[in-house]
This record gives C-alpha cells, sequence and structure tokens, in this order.
C-alpha cells in the first residue's frame, strides 16, 4: 500500500468517462432480495492464512520467500478453486529496474457468465521507510497486514467457496509488485510507480474479454480495532458497491466497522482495475488521518507490521461481510 490523499476537494487524478462507467453501474447492479444461508466464516483459519504467508518472511519479489510463498499460495488455490492460473509478467519499477512478477488467479465456476472480482497483492514492501527508526528505512517488512490480512481473507472465502459455491462466478486476483514504489524520501510521486500488478491484469486479463459485475479489494483489512471509511475513489467509480457492502455490514451489525463515514483517497490496486479494465471497484482498507503516518493504520510501512498487530476478529468480521455479500449475488 502506498500513499493516500486526504481530500477537501473531490479532484481526481485519473480522466475516464463518467458517461460509460455510470451505465456499467446500471447494467451491473445487483440487490440483495433472496434469502441464502451463508456460511460461517473462520477467523482460526484466516489467522492460520496470514501466519503462513508471515513464516516465509518478506514476500518482496525476486527473493527466496517471495518464490515459496507463490508456490504455496498456488497449491493453496489449486486446492480450492476449479481454475488456477499463474499470470508472470515483468515490469519497471521507480528505479528503472525491469523485475519479475507473479499474478495469482483462482476461478470458481469458470462456466459461469455472471461473475465477481476479489483481490488482494501478496508481496511485501522492500522498505519500512515509515518506521521511526531511520536505521530501518531499507529494511523489508513482514507486511502481516498490509498484504497478509488481504490474502489471509481470500484464502478463507477460497475455502468456504469449495464447500458451498456461490450461485455466481468468482475470480479471486493476488496482484504482485503492488508495494514497490519509491521510499518516501525520494519524494517522487507518481502513481504509476505503485499497483505494477493491477496495472498488468487491468491491461492483459487472465481470460480474454474478462468482464465482472463488480470488484472488491482488501487492503490492510486485519488490524486491532480496524475500520473502514468509504475510500474516495471507491465512490467515484463504484458508489453503489460501496453502498453495498456498506449497507451489508450494517444489517449484520457491524456499523462501528463499515463507518457510514466518507474517507480520504488512496492510490491503489482498484484505481487501475476501473480505470483500464473498466471493472467498477472498490477498495476495502483502514484509512486513518489520524495516525503517527496521518495515511493508514499505525504501523503502516514499518517492521512492525508483523503478527502482533492482527486481529482475528477484523479478519472475521471483513470476511463474514463480504461472503454475504457475494451468496446473495445471483
Amino acid at each position: 500500500m502506498k500513499y493516500s490523499i486526504v481530500l477537501l476537494l473531490a479532484v481526481p487524478f485519473f480522466i475516464f468517462s463518467s458517461c460509460e462507467q455510470n451505465a456499467k453501474s446500471k447494467r451491473a447492479k445487483s440487490k440483495q432480495k433472496k434469502s441464502v444461508v451463508v456460511p460461517v466464516f473462520n477467523a482460526d483459519s484466516a489467522y492460520s492464512y496470514v501466519q503462513q504467508q508471515v513464516d516465509f518472511g518478506p514476500r518482496v519479489p525476486g527473493t527466496k520467500a517471495h518464490n515459496a510463498c507463490a508456490d504455496w499460495l498456488v497449491e493453496k488455490l489449486e486446492s480450492y478453486s476449479d481454475t488456477v492460473i499463474v499470470q508472470a509478467f515483468r515490469a519497471r519499477t521507480y528505479d528503472e529496474v525491469t523485475r519479475n512478477g507473479k499474478n495469482i488467479i483462482a476461478s470458481f465456476g469458470p462456466e459461469k457468465k455472471k461473475r465477481l472480482l476479489l483481490m488482494a497483492h501478496w508481496d511485501t514492501r522492500p522498505f519500512a521507510d515509515h518506521d521511526n527508526d531511520q536505521a530501518k528505512h531499507r529494511t523489508p517488512i513482514d507486511g502481516a497486514n498490509d498484504a497478509g490480512s488481504g490474502v489471509g481473507v481470500l484464502l478463507e472465502m477460497a475455502r468456504q467457496f469449495h464447500l458451498k459455491q456461490p450461485d455466481i462466478g468468482v475470480d479471486i486476483v493476488l496482484f504482485d509488485l503492488e508495494d514497490w514504489g519509491p521510499p518516501t524520501d525520494l519524494n517522487i510521486y507518481d502513481e504509476e510507480n505503485w499497483c505494477l500488478g493491477s496495472q498488468y491484469w487491468s491491461k492483459n486479463p487472465h481470460v480474454y474479454g474478462y468482464d465482472a459485475s463488480f470488484g472488491i479489494l482488501f487492503d490492510m483489512v486485519g488490524a486491532k480495532g480496524a475500520f473502514f471509511t468509504k475510500e474516495h475513489y471507491s465512490l467515484q467509480y463504484a458508489r453503489y458497491v460501496v453502498d453495498l457492502v456498506w449497507h451489508t455490514a450494517l444489517n449484520l451489525g457491524y456499523g462501528s466497522t463499515f463507518i457510514n463515514q466518507n474517507g480520504g483517497g488512496t492510490v491503489d490496486d482498484h484505481i487501475f482495475v476501473n480505470q483500464i479494465a473498466n471493472i467498477p471497484s472498490i477498495d476495502i482498507i483502514h484509512l486513518d488521518p489520524a495516525s503517527s503516518n496521518h495515511s493508514f493504520f499505525e504501523h503502516w510501512h514499518t517492521v512492525s507490521d508483523n503478527m502482533d498487530q492482527i486481529d482475528k476478529q477484523s479478519l472475521e468480521i471483513v470476511g463474514q461481510v463480504v461472503m454475504t455479500v457475494v451468496y446473495n449475488e445471483d
């Protein structure tokens, strides 16, 4: 996860066709109107998936830990989903180095026309550039929350989809090279230096002509006391999806976690999925302008982003809310 923009004025830095987005939103909009039994999200299982990622060490592209974690993710998803595709790609980072990445895509009900897209990034930040100790600013982070939590929630959802498939098709995409943006002290603020995996996938989807009714991105969803305001660009591109998710959370009794309040904007994978792939997508992300970094959860991009920060209840709330959305789609 990269940098946020605390917005006083709603000024987007991407040009897009509002007419096209609005038309697609109307076509894609779904309402929860049937009664279904939604499986119970297992927080212990999700927590274990986060722990197993962290046990590999920092999952920095090009390292042994990154390669080993990729193999493990593929193995887990192959045991749950109908198909798994590893999308290898090359992308140039801010320092003009071309790096290898792997997007991992798991599909459920690939024959089903109506599809939902669930996303997270699985790579971790090579630099703890927001740590209080400047000597650690070039130290890779564990990324328990920033990477691990979103993937952990999606792996548990994949396990549940295997036990009881939703009526609609679901694609889980784990993006690579999301977090290799420039260190803060370089003062380089170009959004295209971030989210390289989602930029590549959005231009080269795993299935030719791929489309989904909408997408949901999970980023930093597992911290103790996590809360989620309505991220600005999510509202701009897919307000009806924000409303659907937040109303679902309220109905489940989680209104104090999914807060009915507009938040700032952040450069994240959903921006490129919206802008390039034209899939209305939202970001469930722990924005906290009151933290010491004035952007995200307290331990963002520090060496303290470890398992000590992960809370099973936060994982459970996010997972149960989105599973309820998924199983009520038809």
